[in-house]
């Protein structure tokens, strides 16, 4: 790994975009990469985050990836570098999860997961692919073993994401012979502040139920959260996930996806080989020692 490290320190100095790098897998990405040499523009959202990681080789950046003035003004940081440094990659890891049966999540949350999973990453692409081209570059969009199976209770964030892995399939076959590289990142239990949240979350969405809605899902909710907690120490750690996707820059021809996790490993091998109704019992399988869980 030391030869690795040194060997990328003598690209020079390319600038990477990361979005979402306020916590997990995006500040762990994010600084991978700055201890490798490459100037990080590290999309964060309030001064706080942008002072926790910033470093030698990081530069935060204002960036909420649904507002286009932020867009702009990030391209016009690029394009007015005095130092003319070629964006070797876009790293789109900004994201928003909210887990929740599909007959309860308010349509203007469905669509506000939307714009930030999948309007906002298709924006990013847009604004920074012609720098891409002139670079040769490299899209890497961070999706979910839940962009390939949706799980109950999982779908609104799994729908952002399945959509997301189509995109990437398209935009990969548009772009590719025209020298521009697009990788997708399907993590499994990523430990993350994300993570944490799932039982407050979980409990706020329950609360907000009607009666009727939870007598039909309250079970549900919690054995989500008590499957959910049961992973985290099996979890990969951020900076783990993070080394993974920076590796990625390491490769002249990438794969066209990564899996994170043995979980992640295991589901993709399960979907591509089992029937739905098969995949439905062993999915209801692992669920059942949850289903008596009183969390909340």
């Amino acid at each position: 790994m030391k030869n690795l490290i040194t060997k990328i320190n003598t690209v020079g100095q390319e600038m990477v975009v990361v979005t979402g790098t306020s916590t997990g897998i995006g500040a762990a990405t994010a600084r991978q990469l700055g201890k490798r040499g490459f100037h990080v523009l590290a999309g964060v959202r309030t001064n706080m985050d942008a002072d926790k990681i910033r470093d030698i080789n990081i530069e935060p950046i204002m960036l909420d990836i649904t507002n286009e003035v932020h867009i702009s003004a990030l391209i016009e940081r690029i394009t007015s570098d005095k130092k003319q440094r070629p964006i070797r990659a876009l790293i789109n890891n900004a994201a928003i999860e909210i887990n929740v049966p599909i007959e309860v999540l308010p349509l203007s949350e469905w669509r506000r997961q939307f714009e930030v999973n999948l309007i906002g990453q298709v924006a990013m692409i847009q604004a920074l692919l012609p720098e891409l081209f002139k670079s040769k570059g490299t899209v890497i969009n961070i999706s979910s073993i839940g962009g390939k199976v949706a799980m109950g209770g999982y779908g609104p964030y799994a729908a952002t994401k399945f959509a997301l892995e189509a995109v990437s399939d398209s935009l990969r076959r548009e772009v590719e012979q025209l020298g521009v590289k697009v990788v997708v990142v399907e993590p499994g239990a990523v430990t993350s502040e994300m993570s944490k949240r799932v039982r407050s979350n979980a409990q706020r969405i329950t609360n907000e139920m009607t009666k009727e809605q939870r007598s039909r899902y309250s079970k549900l909710m919690h054995a989500m959260v008590s499957q959910a907690e049961s992973y985290i120490d099996k979890a990969v750690s951020a900076e783990k996930a993070g080394q993974i996707i920076a590796n990625i820059l390491n490769n002249k021809r990438p794969h066209t996806r990564y899996t994170i996790g043995s979980d992640a490993a295991m589901l993709s091998v399960l979907i591509k080989y089992l029937p739905d109704r098969l995949l439905d019992k062993l999915i209801a399988r692992s669920m059942k020692p949850h289903l008596n869980a009183e969390l909340f």
